[in-house]
């Protein structure tokens, strides 16, 4: 790293003095431009990464990110989401409450992420029959288009006015620009996502939920 270029010593010791001062107060909370020439073989040395746009920490013979606030997302889908065809799959598209480095992609169910690393994603869905016979749901995850193997969640409902919670939480590995969309399926259109309204004692509850944070680069 560059080695800080101190005021220079002049006749007035004073004036020198008041210089040191201000350039400690400049300085001392600032970290050191990372360049090509320093050398990650002593662990602990934090620099900034002005490339990339982050800080990064020594470890192991490697220059590490340290993750910053880059990367979440809690969203809503506060309507009844119904199937047009049994069997065939939709869709979720969420709302953001809250958002930082995910937003709404083209077309607003895809969830576009800015930076790369390893995202932890929790999902929760309100479903509902209102058939006596035997409905199935099935939930599962995309990234860019792809269907994400091993992932899918199934539940059914065997009476007419079931209500059931489902919901699960992985952690997925992407880049800078992918997506994440969140798919379903029933085999039956008695079968739907319900939002509930707001009651005297207790507030609305959304047809489905998802919180996304990145974990690390």
């Amino acid at each position: 790293m560059p080695i800080p270029a101190l005021p220079p010593i002049g006749p007035d010791l004073r004036q020198w003095g008041r210089q040191i001062s201000l350039y400690l107060q400049r300085n001392l909370a600032k970290l050191s431009f990372k360049t090509a020439d320093d050398n990650p073989s002593e662990n602990g040395v934090i620099l900034w990464d002005d490339v990339n746009g982050y800080p990064v920490v020594s470890k192991n013979n490697e220059f590490r990110q340290i993750v910053l606030e880059d990367g979440h997302y809690d969203g809503t889908v506060s309507t009844n989401q119904t199937a047009a065809s049994a069997n065939t799959a939709y869709a979720l598209t969420f709302s953001p409450d809250v958002s930082d480095g995910i937003t709404n992609g083209t077309p607003a169910s895809r969830l576009v992420v800015d930076e790369a690393g390893e995202y932890f994603v929790s999902f929760s869905s309100q479903i509902v029959s209102s058939s006596a016979s035997t409905v199935t749901f099935w939930f599962w995850p995309r990234v860019n288009g792809v269907d994400v193997s091993k992932a899918t969640m199934k539940n059914s409902l065997h009476n007419n006015g079931a209500v059931f919670i489902t919901s699960r939480s992985a952690i997925f590995q992407l880049n800078a620009g992918d997506y994440l969309e969140t798919m379903w399926a029933v085999d039956s259109t008695d079968g739907s996502l319900q939002a509930a309204a707001a009651t005297a004692f207790a507030p609305a509850a959304p047809a489905a939920t998802i919180s996304i944070v990145r974990l690390h680069g």
